[in-house]
């Protein structure tokens, strides 16, 4: 029976996505599903096992995937969006024809693959800093046109996201502060100018633009590639001031603990998203 998405699977650029994928592996047909099989519409029960411990995300897609190639396959999950799952857990079931389940086998597990990557070494990353007060959150170091469900796969993995992009919200970078002249000028500038709701974030890369930043009165500092001393000293000086500390560049599983000890209220890490290795997930045809 035909099956139905959710939310997620329904948005268009998600749902050009999968469009996209698909055609990037069957726009000139399964030639193998159609010479091996006798009677490609013949019944088939698979399932999709996690061959590790992982946090699942991606489930969502991977059945719109298959409900794409053919509306008619019996999806049934086993498991949801978010959830850790042991080693050998299935976490879906399918029932339909041989050659549709074949056909979006490949293109249902990249997605489910890459995104429960992101989700598990998310929750890595959560769990080192639990108790110490500090959010994880990603960045915009995404792969192209996936950001929507990296940000997505992220919050499963029970972090927090940055800028979705460029216009939600302010943070001025190294870069902005060559071209404009200086960190005092540059959050000046923002100030006078930025939309009232949103805070005045800059980025520093050390004590002395985290002085400059605080007398202009930005609200939040980005400090770029610090030490885990510096940082403190940093923390100490910008809490006093009220001012929100996020730590950025490099941030690593095993160095994420001891930089929100040092006072970090925001660990903000590209390796979410742009170095998660892919979980892994296998779909497998039940025999008889």
């Amino acid at each position: 029976m035909p099956t139905s998405t959710g939310h997620l699977a329904r948005l268009h650029a998600v749902s050009t996505l999968i469009d996209l994928a698909l055609e990037e592996d069957l726009g000139r047909g399964d030639v193998t599903t159609e010479a091996v099989l006798d009677d490609p519409s013949a019944s088939s029960l698979a399932v999709v096992v996690a061959r590790e411990p992982l946090v699942l995300f991606g489930l969502e897609i991977a059945m719109a995937v298959f409900e794409r190639v053919d509306p008619w396959l019996d999806l049934r999950p086993v498991a949801r969006d978010g959830q850790a799952v042991a080693a050998g857990a299935t976490v879906l079931e399918l029932e339909g024809a041989a050659a549709s389940i074949l056909r979006g086998e490949r293109t249902a597990l990249n997605f489910l693959q890459h995104l429960s990557g992101i989700a598990s070494l998310t929750r890595q990353f959560v769990d080192a800093v639990a108790g110490t007060g500090a959010r994880v959150v990603d960045t915009r170091k995404t792969t192209p046109g996936f950001r929507l469900l990296e940000k997505a796969a992220v919050r499963a993995g029970g972090a927090g996201n940055h800028r979705a992009d460029l216009g939600s919200g302010i943070l001025i970078k190294d870069n902005h502060v060559v071209a404009c002249g200086s960190v005092a000028r540059a959050v000046a500038r923002a100030r006078s100018s930025a939309p009232h709701p949103l805070r005045v974030e800059v980025e520093v890369g050390d004590l002395a633009q985290l002085e400059e930043a605080l007398d202009a009165g930005a609200e939040i500092v980005l400090l770029d590639n610090m030490g885990v001393d510096e940082v403190a000293e940093a923390a100490r000086r910008a809490h006093a001031r009220q001012v929100l500390v996020e730590v950025s560049g490099g941030i690593r599983l095993e160095t994420a603990a001891a930089y929100a000890r040092a006072g970090a209220d925001i660990l903000s890490a590209g390796a979410l998203t742009h170095s998660a290795p892919a979980a892994d997930l296998a779909l497998d045809f039940c025999e008889g």
